[in-house]
């Protein structure tokens, strides 16, 4: 919400530099996101009054101007406008002077005659025709009217055009629509600065006759129309609004229109009420009916495209067709032209979620439907009508109407709430006397009556104890709250799951790994770049009804497409290596009976952890690796891998299912080299994908001490030759399951292929150490655990290299 400080200042005397004020009003509690001076880009530019216009000796297009600005010394300047004359005040730009798009003038000559300056038009000072409505579209602003009367000769041209104004622009929170207009934003700034606001209320002469007897309104729905008023103008007549409010409403960054159509502009900020204006002409059966639309029904809106309705919409309506999108957007049908004589003033209230849902089926979210969406205080609809036939009156824009039309079915009645003054300061931790918070609440539009609060209806965010501690610790001041220690013991109870994925970032960060964040979102055509066969039950996905695009329609079931997207998008800005973690939860649809996605229930979520690397040096073994690291530090045993050459997204000979025990923890390897391509992935890529669930439930904090040893190792070096399809895990099982209890440690430490061994064979080579805890161990003992290992190797189809 865009704030005019001159604006503001007319209705509460904040004695602050504008700087000073975001400060406040941040810590009050108003979020202040920005804050822009209008003329920043204007400088050196100031009032003239030519003095004499005479023809340019050597051009035929060009006139000389000998020029006022208030000074002793005239200025020469020469202009190639046909609609200057002396006596004419005009915007001078003078030598050193900044314009708007970062032009600056300086004194030259202009075919041979010296021009100590520039005269400026309305689009050289950065405005539009809406702005200056009778200026020229080519020629100089020429500042004669009444509207610029008692300006000065070297006055600063901000001043004159509303240029010296500072916008502030707030961070509105949706509970708080009461601050999306320029009254609500001045009762929180009077606040801030210990002051009461209270607006005046708006009076209408009328006199035109009365509206009974020309127009009725029924409300066929009270639950998304709880209220509706209009009122009836006569012999409209439409022409620009004057300077002040154009100025205005440029500020606020709305532009102008016609004076119509900027009074319920004016009002929408002034009072956050959206209003809009029909052609009483249009309106058949000179009638006003708020209904559901028709299905299929059709209405061209203001921005001239066609909309077709269905019967979930609330639409405004004469006794034959729709003429407006209630709460968003106007009809054609019945628009404010230049000939219209008799406008209708709808001031309404409609429910947020009807125009939510009405503005994003039909893609036209407007600024009137952003408001609405947040839910607006019914009782502001009579008070901004009001106001809005008041500037119809002083702007002489028609004659209103006596009487209003007013049918509301809001007879909720104000909430009160208790003021318990000890309670608020042990909550807040601060000590305020009762005097002075009912002075705060006062200030803020709250009625004090005994220990009874009542709530204005424009507050309907304070609904309870800590809503009224809230408002009495923003304006006591949050930096002034001291820091204390808590009263009682604190227990401090942490939740098991969030305590172990912290662990999983201190290891995955400690290994090296970077953290991402994706999406759950993603589209079907990501289980074709993994190669996901059709029949996969990872292909069962949930479907968002309202998706946010065509690409994150689906809830992901595989973690794999997000990583591969990350990784690539790295690898493809030359980013030479990665390696990145993803705690990514996933998605997995409950199943009716006959096999198909139950849209009725939950979705079961599963947390993966995904590790995901590419770079020099980095291999299949170096993300085993990680992997085992992460186990060691979990203290979780019995980890072993198993080859997989049946998943279609790693590379057939680089992939292994791991377990723990018998449970399946997850798949690593290195991702197949068709899925890579898909994702544009330009070198080899390692992905490892493990359940979070089973490495929680696998986790210990046992800690086994294992005493000095007081006995000697034995160690044996075993080289076996097996198929070349033998995993090494086998070979390692085999090993242990031989050597028994007096197995210390086993170590691959070599692996060879080559001459020396028969074809389609390899060469393992593991260093064993052996130790009995109890005694020293004889060769008896090393020889019998090697014969055993041997024998468990022959069933396997593996030997002893000779």
């Amino acid at each position: 919400m865009k704030l005019s400080l001159n604006w503001l200042n007319e209705l509460v005397k904040i004695d602050a530099a504008p700087h000073d004020y975001i400060a406040a009003m941040t810590m009050s509690g108003s979020k202040v996101e920005t804050l822009d001076y209008l003329g920043a880009e204007i400088e050196n530019v100031v009032v003239g009054r030519l003095l004499s216009v005479d023809p340019h000796p050597d051009a035929s297009k060009l006139v000389i101007c000998q020029v006022d600005i208030g000074k002793e010394e005239k200025l020469q300047i020469v202009t190639g406008a046909n609609n200057v004359s002396a006596g004419d005040l005009v915007p001078v730009a003078l030598d050193g002077s900044k314009l708007p798009g970062g032009v600056e003038i300086h004194t030259g000559k202009l075919r041979g005659v010296e021009s100590q300056g520039m005269l400026c038009s309305h689009q050289e000072l950065g405005l539009t025709e809406h702005d200056i409505p009778d200026a020229p579209e080519h020629g100089i602003l020429l500042l004669n009217g009444d509207e610029y009367a008692g300006i000065e000769l070297g006055q600063d041209i901000r001043t004159v055009l509303g240029f010296d104004d500072h916008i502030v622009d707030f961070e509105i929170t949706p509970n708080r629509p009461d601050c999306l207009s320029v009254i609500g934003l001045a009762r929180e700034s009077a606040a801030t600065y210990d002051q009461h606001y209270e607006p005046e209320m708006a009076t209408v002469k009328g006199g035109a006759g009365s509206i009974a007897d020309q127009l009725s309104v029924t409300v066929e729905d009270f639950e998304d129309c709880p209220r509706y008023t209009a009122r009836l103008v006569k012999n409209v007549r439409i022409a620009p609004s004057p300077k002040w409010m154009r100025e205005r409403l440029r500020a606020m960054g709305v532009r102008p229109i016609n004076n119509i159509v900027d009074i319920t502009n004016y009002v929408m900020l002034e009072y956050g009420q959206p209003m809009h204006a029909f052609d009483y002409a249009c309106l058949e059966d000179k009638s006003i009916i708020v209904r559901r639309a028709k299905a299929g029904e059709l209405l061209e809106t203001l921005d001239d495209q066609p909309r077709k309705l269905d019967e979930s919409m609330l639409v405004i309506a004469d006794g034959n067709r729709a003429v407006a999108v209630a709460g968003v957007m106007g009809g054609a049908n019945s628009e404010i032209t230049e000939t219209t004589r008799d406008v209708v003033f709808e001031s309404a209230n409609f429910k947020g979620v009807g125009v939510r849902l009405t503005a994003r089926a039909l893609g036209m979210r407007t600024e009137a439907s952003g408001r609405f969406e947040k839910g607006l205080d019914p009782r502001n609809t009579l008070p901004a009508l009001e106001r809005a036939c008041q500037l119809v009156e002083l702007l002489g824009a028609g004659d209103v109407c006596d009487g209003i039309i007013d049918v509301d079915s809001t007879d909720k009645p104000a909430r009160v709430l208790k003021l318990e003054p000890e309670r608020i300061n042990r909550f807040i931790g601060i000590d305020v006397s009762r005097e002075t918070m009912v002075h705060y609440l006062e200030n803020l539009g709250f009625i004090v009556n005994g220990d009874d609060i009542t709530v204005p209806s424009w507050r309907m965010d304070v609904e309870q104890f800590a809503d009224v501690a809230e408002e009495i610790a923003r304006f006591y001041g949050y930096d002034k709250i001291p820091t204390t220690l808590y009263a009682g013991p604190v227990e401090y109870l942490r939740d098991k799951k969030l305590a172990f994925e912290d662990e999983l970032h201190t290891l995955c960060t400690g290994l090296g790994f970077d953290e991402i964040q994706t999406y759950s979102f993603v589209n079907e055509k990501c289980f074709d770049r993994i190669r996901l066969p059709a029949d996969s039950p990872l292909r069962n996905v949930m479907v968002i009804t309202n998706p946010l695009s065509e690409e994150m329609r689906v809830m992901r079931t595989n973690a794999m497409p997000s990583m591969l997207e990350v990784l690539a998008r790295n690898a493809n800005v030359k980013n030479e290596a990665a390696k990145l973690f993803e705690l990514c939860s996933l998605y997995f649809p409950v199943l009716d009976d006959n096999g198909n996605v139950d849209t009725h229930k939950a979705p079961t979520e599963t947390v993966c952890l995904t590790l995901g690397a590419y770079g020099a040096g980095y291999d299949f073994f170096a993300l085993k690796g990680a992997v085992e690291g992460i186990a060691a530090a979990l203290k979780i045993r019995g980890l072993r891998y198993a080859a997989n050459r049946e998943n279609p997204s790693f590379h057939p000979g680089r992939c292994a299912d791991v377990f723990v025990g018998d449970k399946l923890l997850g798949t690593i390897g290195q991702v197949h080299p068709l899925v890579a391509a898909e994702f544009d992935m330009p070198t080899d890529a390692y992905i490892a994908m493990l359940d979070e669930a089973v490495l929680m439930e696998s986790a210990t904090d046992l800690v086994l001490y294992q005493p000095l040893p007081r006995f000697p190792a034995s160690t044996r070096d075993l080289a076996i030759v097996c198929d070349e399809a033998t995993p090494a895990a086998a070979l390692e099982d085999c090993i242990r399951a031989g050597a028994g209890e007096l197995l210390e440690a086993v170590k691959l430490f070599d692996i060879y292929r080559g001459e020396q061994v028969p074809a389609g064979k390899k060469s393992v080579a593991y260093k064993l150490t052996l130790r009995n805890p109890e005694r020293t161990l004889t060769d008896a003992d090393s020889e019998g655990a090697v014969s055993a290992i041997i024998a468990g190797l022959e069933k396997i189809g593996a030997s002893l290299r000779a």
